[in-house]
């Protein structure tokens, strides 16, 4: 289907805006405020675990009654950015919580600045982890899950956690991920779509988010895109793709690859949708029944 309108609108404005800061503005109008978003029947508390590289804050979701499971989920933003405030972040966590009834640990993972760099992200989102499945009860269920970035270190703190030979988690959580590098080319047919969207992840982008997250785009460590690494034994696997989105081929590729090693996974491409769309209201539709795609893998 064509790119949506939400998305249209939002293309449209920020080409009109004068300025980066005007555009910016028009942005977050667009989008609203997530913390704005509606909270009614769910609980949220702000903590802070002990890391191998010092505290991690966690912001953590409860839903009214017992829960069902448990999720710990890490935001996106190309390893440098975000933040557990964004709509990928804060949204995300309460509409998963409500939908599927599951408590939801949202990962304030250390960002690649100021001379972090791998694995240190991947340290704080495993250590995440590990607190979390201790703290929810034996006999409930629980996943690990992120969006784009923060999919790769989900992704990567679960292949830590099969090697080392410790309780898996039961299900695995990802939002349009970045997983390879290079990036996989898109079909030509998939090219001649992205003409419509003005903002792209260019080699040269991918490039500079790898470099930055990893100080090198030779010899890259295979958990730090973790297309590269050996796949057999993850557990189930929830796989979100955007319709227009250069890093749709990293979707499509893990998924193929998860097939072929025995892991079992589903798919959900929203339509309409570009990168990073849970980042934007689930009043969109697409959005929303991303969300529905998720709880639903959480057992909703």
């Amino acid at each position: 289907m064509p790119v949506d309108q939400y998305f249209t609108e939002l293309f449209r404005g920020m080409d009109a805006a004068e300025g980066t800061e005007a555009a910016e503005a028009f942005v977050r109008a667009h989008q609203g405020d997530p913390a704005d978003w509606d909270t009614t029947g769910i609980a949220i508390e702000d903590t802070a675990i002990e890391g191998p590289h010092g505290p991690i804050p966690v912001r953590v979701y409860r839903p009214d009654g017992d829960a069902a499971g448990a999720l710990l989920w890490a935001h996106g933003g190309g390893f440098l950015a975000g933040d557990v405030d964004m709509y990928e972040g804060h949204v995300v966590s309460v509409e998963l919580a409500r939908r599927a009834r599951v408590a939801v640990a949202s990962v304030n993972y250390r960002l690649a600045v100021d001379g972090v760099r791998y694995p240190v992200p991947i340290d704080d989102v495993e250590a995440a982890w590990r607190w979390w499945r201790e703290a929810t009860p034996a006999n409930l269920p629980a996943a690990i899950g992120g969006a784009s970035a923060g999919a790769a270190l989900a992704m990567a703190a679960a292949l830590r956690v099969r090697d080392a030979g410790t309780r898996a988690p039961d299900a695995l959580l990802l939002a349009y991920p970045f997983a390879h590098y290079p990036n996989p080319a898109l079909t030509p047919e998939q090219e001649a779509a992205m003409a419509a969207v003005p903002f792209r992840f260019s080699p040269l982008d991918v490039e500079g988010m790898v470099r930055n997250y990893t100080g090198r785009i030779s010899d890259v460590p295979t958990d730090a895109l973790p297309g590269a690494a050996r796949l057999d034994g993850l557990p189930r696997t929830a796989i979100l793709a955007s319709e227009y989105d250069d890093l749709r081929a990293s979707a499509d590729l893990l998924e193929r690859q998860l097939n072929e090693v025995g892991v079992p996974v589903e798919s959900y491409l929203a339509a309409g949708m570009t990168h990073g769309h849970l980042n934007h209201s689930p009043r969109v539709g697409e959005v929303s029944a991303s969300l529905d795609f998720f709880a639903k893998a959480l057992g909703a």
